[in-house]
């Protein structure tokens, strides 16, 4: 992301009343010991929004915003670069002015070799428009469509090659170049899909490829069964599995490079009844931890939140099931205690996102190094603040809150559905109530929704029918609240960027159970019920996870039908 020489940026926020000198000092200071721009920790920190920080670069620049959600693209324009050279380049012809110069969005448009370079290339004079990544991504996605053919068209050719080979084992096909093209390109295309994981799964006549695009899995192509062999061993071979295992699980994990980006890629293998299945997830490089109002969490929310992380020691527990989210929550928590005066450390499974000044530690089972006893190690390390990636047992969960009774501010996650239930559970797993009083500081529940693709947000009037949802809703989860339905709603007509969906984008909704005293006395009755624990909650000022969606969908950032197939799920 291009950035304002921090005397500017530091000029301009204090113009507008957003920092103060000292404030920007220690800003930058805790910049250059984390290893980020300075940008990067005034938003983390929720000091300014990304939203303002691009308003400020437009300023600073002098230059207009390439908005393409509201922008249109002049696909032949377009073509007249290429993706690569628009890729490496960071910018997207897209427009011919007026004048007849050539409108381009550029990462940087103070990038004068750049703007040289496609001067000399189009033979046009060139005005530069400041792109975010969000706008340079929808601009690919436009490459992209018109790559889906040809992304099959390819696959098919290597299919067709690899079938002709007359290499002897599986093992030398996978090793073949048509069978390593294509798994080169699935993983890329699915990149490019901004696909979290990559499904290859075996049917009765054929292999499935599926890719899951904002939680939800799409089919993207069919291969033939022959060749499934060949490639579930190329898929061994990179993660350094076992090629001649198939009737037990394997694990593993190899790096795959797109450009100058690489990705993270964990596989799994499991034998099903119609042959091995992979699982690939994939976990890009460039990720970073998010701000808490970056994920969509309301200030309301996120002050219990700040509240809690400031106490010395006791826990902090994130809820929900596989894949809500919860480990980019703990990172976001983590980043903002991310200070020089704490030792933090954490054991996890596995590590998502690399940071500087955090002692992070892998699960290894083959090594030995479990939750468990990881943790017991960590305890000799002297730290401050703990995270632990996922409390799975009886024996973790004793250590955990052990450490959060003894000076330690533990993170962690529980598979839960919502966040009372994790007292329960806590209790379930051979914890004493007065010790989970003891150390429980807040618990907070989430699940992600898809955002409403902003290239085609259109309002509507709801019909009643939708009312009457959401009430049975409210019923089924035990809330007494008066709902009004809103008069306008908004939905996603569906488009090239959001590849006919109507979302593109995810974000989180919440609910945090705040501990307090009046909640701990209850958790110690021998007498207490899951459902006094709510009502008490409630009366406390809880927000449910799905009124928080209400909420978001009140605002346009989500439909009421997205909030309501998460929280059935």
């Amino acid at each position: 992301m291009v950035q304002i020489p921090d005397s500017k940026l530091k000029e301009l926020l204090i113009k507008d009343g957003l920092i103060t000198d000292e404030g920007f000092d220690g800003i930058q200071k805790e910049a250059i010991r984390m290893g980020q721009s300075v940008a990067d920790v005034l938003i983390s920190r929720a000091v300014i929004s990304k939203e303002y920080f691009f308003d400020t670069l437009t300023r600073y620049y002098g230059v207009p915003r390439a908005n393409f959600a509201t922008s249109e693209i002049d696909r032949k324009l377009m073509k007249t670069l290429s993706e690569d050279v628009a890729r490496s380049r960071h910018a997207i012809v897209f427009r011919e002015e007026l004048d007849h110069s050539i409108a381009v969005a550029m990462e940087d448009p103070a990038d004068l070799s750049t703007i040289e370079f496609l001067k000399r290339k189009l033979q046009r004079e060139i005005r530069p428009y400041l792109a975010t990544p969000d706008d340079l991504n929808r601009g690919f996605l436009m490459y992209g469509a018109e790559q889906v053919e040809d992304f099959k068209k390819f696959i098919e050719e290597n299919i067709s090659a690899s079938m002709r080979s007359r290499a002897r084992g599986v093992a030398e096909r996978a090793a073949e170049l048509p069978i390593v093209a294509i798994i080169d390109n699935i993983l890329t295309y699915a990149v490019s899909e901004r696909a979290s994981d990559v499904h290859l799964e075996m049917l009765e006549d054929a292999m499935l490829l599926r890719y899951r695009v904002d939680g939800v899995l799409k089919e993207i192509f069919r291969m033939p069964r022959e060749i499934s062999p060949a490639i579930i061993a190329r898929l061994k071979l990179l993660g350094a599995l076992k090629i001649d295992e198939h009737s037990q699980p394997q694990d593993g994990r190899f790096h795959h490079k797109i450009g100058e980006e690489s990705v993270d890629v964990r596989i799994s293998i499991m034998p099903t009844f119609n042959g091995e299945k992979a699982v690939m997830r994939l976990l890009t490089s460039s990720q970073k931890p998010l701000s808490l109002e970056e994920l969509g969490m309301f200030e309301d929310m996120t002050k219990i939140v700040k509240e809690n992380i400031q106490k010395t020691f006791g826990m902090l527990l994130i809820t929900g099931p596989t894949g809500s989210g919860k480990t980019t929550t703990m990172y976001s928590v983590i980043n903002m205690l991310n200070r020089p005066e704490v030792n933090i450390v954490t054991i996890e499974d596995p590590i998502e996102y690399d940071m500087k000044y955090v002692n992070q530690t892998q699960v290894n089972s083959q090594a030995g190094v479990t939750f468990a006893n990881g943790l017991r190690a960590i305890l000799r390390q002297d730290p401050n603040i703990i995270m632990v990636g996922e409390i799975r047992d009886e024996e973790t969960a004793e250590i955990s809150v052990h450490s959060a009774l003894t000076g330690h501010l533990v993170l962690s996650s529980l598979h839960t559905n919502d966040a009372p239930t994790a007292i329960p559970r806590l209790i379930d797993m051979k914890i004493e109530p007065f010790l989970v009083a003891a150390v429980l500081n807040a618990i907070m529940a989430q699940r992600l929704v898809r955002k409403i693709c902003t290239s085609c947000v259109y309002s509507y009037t709801p019909e009643a029918a939708i009312e009457a949802l959401i009430k049975k809703q409210l019923a089924d989860l035990g809330l007494k609240l008066e709902f009004n339905l809103p008069k306008i709603l908004f939905k996603g007509k569906g488009c090239n960027t959001c590849d006919g969906s109507g979302y593109r984008g995810r974000l989180g909704i919440y609910e945090i159970l705040d501990v307090n005293e009046e909640m701990r006395k209850m958790i110690v009755d021998p007498n207490f019920t899951l459902d006094a624990i709510t009502a008490l909650a409630r009366k406390n000022g809880m927000i449910s996870m799905f009124e928080d969606g209400l909420r978001k969908a009140k605002l346009g950032q989500t439909t009421i039908e997205e909030v309501l197939r998460v929280i059935r799920e």
